[in-house]
């Protein structure tokens, strides 16, 4: 990562899950200081502001099993100008969410600017869950657990064909780290999507560590470099409780900054992503503040 420049944008989007709250994310991880404490690290910060999503009240659900898609495929289309945008500037962006369906918004103006130069970008995703459901899998219909299959090209047409192609990455370019609560068809759809998967059992037996020097080296081989988002379900909810799902058994708060600091040793990360923080669920902004915490860590922070 080369640039001293970074974009702030939030996206207050709450459509793509059944708790509510996470609209609020943005706004708790600003007040956790993040601006001001990447200025501290070197950086020129700039703050795009929001990109505001209509409330569920205000709409009715016209498909049980694509839930919000037309304001979600709006939403993404506008946060993809906005990444597209910071890039053109030399900015990197910081995405904050909101639920973890703005990642299609995010990787989409991410692979179309690099797409513009000939370029394929990698993914690294942390998270908790698959995220690779598709509408005929979906226990819920939430879009939330559905964007990896969406940057790889499967999904509502309206959401892989933003920005005017798809896939948006290639299965050998991405890696989920941190899977331990998976749906049942969809462990299916994980196993031959392509994609090098850690659970959290091989982090376990192997080691953050070794996990993220493997990773790394998959996500960047072929690419420009990669893009890091983090479904804050990631790191074990002793940690982080203020999620929306919190699934027992994460990694810990030093296993968390060593994956962050191991991104930032690479020099190859092109976008951050922090989403769903849920204040409403949270205990005095914690989860908010290690946010900050691990993307300071990703964009060089070090204990001495």
């Amino acid at each position: 990562m080369k640039s001293k420049i970074a974009t702030i944008i939030g996206v207050l989007m709450d459509l793509g899950a059944d708790r509510r709250g996470v609209d609020m994310g943005p706004s708790a991880v600003r007040v956790a200081g993040l601006n001001e404490r990447l200025q501290n690290l070197g950086y020129t910060v700039t703050d795009a502001g929001n990109v505001a999503v209509r409330n569920p009240e205000m709409m009715m659900i016209a498909n049980r099993q694509l839930k919000y898609l037309p304001e979600i495929t709006v939403a993404c289309q506008t946060l993809a100008g906005q990444v597209r945008a910071a890039l053109e500037s030399g900015a990197v962006p910081v995405v904050l969410g909101g639920d973890h369906s703005i990642a299609i918004g995010t990787v989409s103006g991410l692979a179309s600017h690099y797409r513009q130069l000939d370029q394929r970008v990698g993914v690294i995703w942390f998270d908790a869950h698959g995220d690779m459901n598709i509408p005929e899998t979906s226990p819920s219909g939430n879009i939330h657990g559905m964007p990896f299959a969406v940057i790889l090209g499967d999904g509502a047409p309206e959401l892989t064909g933003i920005e005017g192609f798809s896939p948006k990455v290639q299965p050998e370019d991405s890696v989920l780290i941190g899977a331990r609560s998976v749906d049942t068809e969809e462990a299916r759809l994980m196993r031959a999507s392509g994609v090098r998967i850690y659970t959290m059992r091989e982090i376990d037996e192997r080691g953050m560590s070794a996990v993220m020097d493997e990773a790394i080296i998959l996500a960047s081989r072929n690419t420009a470099g990669f893009h890091v988002t983090m479904d804050m379900d990631f790191v074990d909810p002793s940690y982080a409780p203020g999620v929306g799902t919190p699934v027992p058994g994460g990694p810990t708060y030093r296993e968390s900054h060593l994956a962050m600091e191991k991104i930032a040793d690479s020099g190859r990360m092109l976008s951050f992503e922090l989403t769903e923080v849920n204040p409403v669920l949270d205990i005095s902004n914690r989860t908010a503040e290690l946010g900050v915490e691990l993307i300071l860590s990703a964009f060089g922070k070090k204990i001495m």
